[in-house]
């Protein structure tokens, strides 16, 4: 799988479907998603997910724990909550599309190779995506709670199938410059 111009391995699920300082650029880069995050910190509905979501995910997380699957149940759930982004976003899990890259100054993002081929760019701390459905139906219309590409970054990490990719400082801007070179 290739991210903005890395080559990650794919590691097998198992599962069935089931440094440096950055530099200023980078600061720019980040400085939309960075002001958005401020901004929506304000308001604690927009901050956290709701705490149905929260829990949901805990629970599933704790069934990954005890036997290594999401019980129906909880997929029920899910589909009741995300409703069709549900699906897709485990797609995008059994797809191994989502990918934590981080940094030895501890910054981390994650990119997801959408089902259309592009790349997209996910901050899990402060719930942003930079696919225009986010951008629309999340921010613009708040229609949705999370764009699909933000529900498999999390059902990644619950799932724990979320490969792992650690670059130096330089190399994270590079991938964020590469990322705002793409959206203009």
């Amino acid at each position: 799988m290739t991210h903005v111009g890395i080559t990650a391995p794919r590691p097998a699920l198992g599962y069935g479907w089931n440094t440096t300082r950055m530099s200023e650029c980078c600061f720019a880069v980040l400085s939309e998603a960075s002001t958005f995050c401020r901004a929506m910190a304000g308001t604690l509905s927009a901050a956290t997910l709701p705490a149905v979501v929260e829990e949901l995910l805990s629970e599933m997380e704790a069934a990954v724990r005890e036997s290594a699957r999401i019980p129906d149940e909880h997929l029920l759930s899910l589909k009741f909550v995300f409703g069709s982004s549900a699906i897709q976003a485990l797609d995008l899990v059994d797809r191994q599309s989502i990918t934590l890259i981080s940094s030895p100054s501890g910054r981390r993002v994650y990119q997801v190779l959408g089902s259309s081929g592009k790349t997209y760019t996910c901050l899990a701390s402060c719930h942003y995506c930079s696919c225009p459905a986010f951008a629309f139906s999340v921010l613009r219309k708040s229609d949705s709670l999370l764009c699909k590409h933000l529900l498999a970054v999390y059902l990644s990490q619950v799932m724990r199938t979320c490969q792992q990719l650690s670059v130096s400082d330089k190399q994270l801007t590079d991938i964020l410059l590469m990322e705002k070179k793409q959206e203009a």
